[in-house]
């Protein structure tokens, strides 16, 4: 019968192509690896390594055994990940990811609930687009990631949170600030500050308006309205006078600003933008309770 360690001696072969860095890796001699390996293709009855002077490369057959190899481990880490997550599933350490726009106005009020709820549970944060934090997730970089919805992926599942309205942030004297609120089709008659390529709100905000999508990708439109930085930046960007900017409702705060300089409106009518915050982990993830304990911290957080 085969071992898990064979495998991963297999495995790791394949990886580095090279006897002596897989046997490092695997912190055994680089005899010890060769003979398991060769202990390995005996049980088997086939050949899966083909070993000439300057190159070490699988076979066929070798190739689709190290395809399932890498499956097994994978269970293996599982089994694993689920026994460890039932003896201290609020005690280990959670990785937990943010988009940028999430993140910055979320955590300030979430991290003294999480404390409160799960204090022995250590936590370690990240702020990424949309499209990096994916890929860390899936790669088991990270456990769980705040995202807005839609987001799809195979074997991720994902929980709503709350839906957040869009505002509209102009300077104090702007003609608008004498309305108590904004019809979305007026932005086509400003310049609007927005995120540049990349951030998913950027898209959020240029869906909701379609004509301010079709109006921003005109040559005549200003170079300012379309910056590759933070809300934040966006917000001194409109203190400066350089447009207007549609912003989440928990980003809108105007804290450090003279009350004369900026002013908040929201939208009119019954399409009000809004996005909806989710969570969202992989389907083998085997810390519920850490997912619960999350859920209900975001819950209690007032931060809209």
């Amino acid at each position: 019968m085969m071992t898990l360690t064979e495998l991963r001696y297999l495995v790791t072969l394949a990886e580095t192509g090279h006897f002596g860095r897989a046997a490092e890796i695997c912190h055994v001699s680089q005899p010890t690896l060769s003979i398991a390996l060769k202990k390995l293709e005996e049980k088997l009855g086939i050949s899966l390594i083909e070993r000439s002077k300057n190159h070490i490369f699988p076979t066929a057959i070798g190739e689709q055994v190290i395809q399932q190899a890498r499956l097994v481990l994978s269970q293996a880490r599982m089994v694993e990940e689920i026994a460890s997550a039932g003896k201290d599933s609020l005690s280990t350490p959670l990785k937990l990811g943010a988009i940028f726009t999430i993140g910055p106005y979320l955590f300030p009020h979430l991290l003294p609930e999480l404390k409160r709820l799960a204090p022995d549970m250590p936590l370690v944060l990240e702020e990424s687009y949309t499209e990096v934090l994916r890929s860390k997730l899936v790669d088991a970089a990270l456990d769980v990631i705040l995202i807005a919805l839609p987001f799809t992926e195979s074997d991720v599942v994902t929980r709503k949170l709350y839906d957040e309205p869009f505002v509209v942030l102009m300077p104090k004297d702007h003609p608008w600030a004498e309305q108590s609120t904004i019809n979305i089709d007026q932005l086509t008659e400003e310049t609007v500050l927005l995120l540049g390529e990349g951030h998913c709100f950027r898209d959020q905000v240029l869906n909701a308006c379609p004509h301010l999508k079709e109006q921003m990708q005109k040559e005549t439109y200003p170079i300012a309205a379309s910056a590759n930085t933070s809300l934040d930046t966006l917000k001194h960007m409109v203190a400066s006078g350089l447009g207007i900017t549609v912003l989440p409702l928990s980003a809108a705060g105007l804290y450090g600003y003279n009350q004369e300089q900026l002013c908040i409106r929201p939208f009119s009518g019954d399409s009000i933008p809004t996005r909806t915050v989710a969570l969202a982990w992989r389907a083998s993830f085997p810390r519920f309770k850490a997912i619960d304990t999350l859920c209900d911290a975001v819950n209690k957080c007032s931060v809209l």
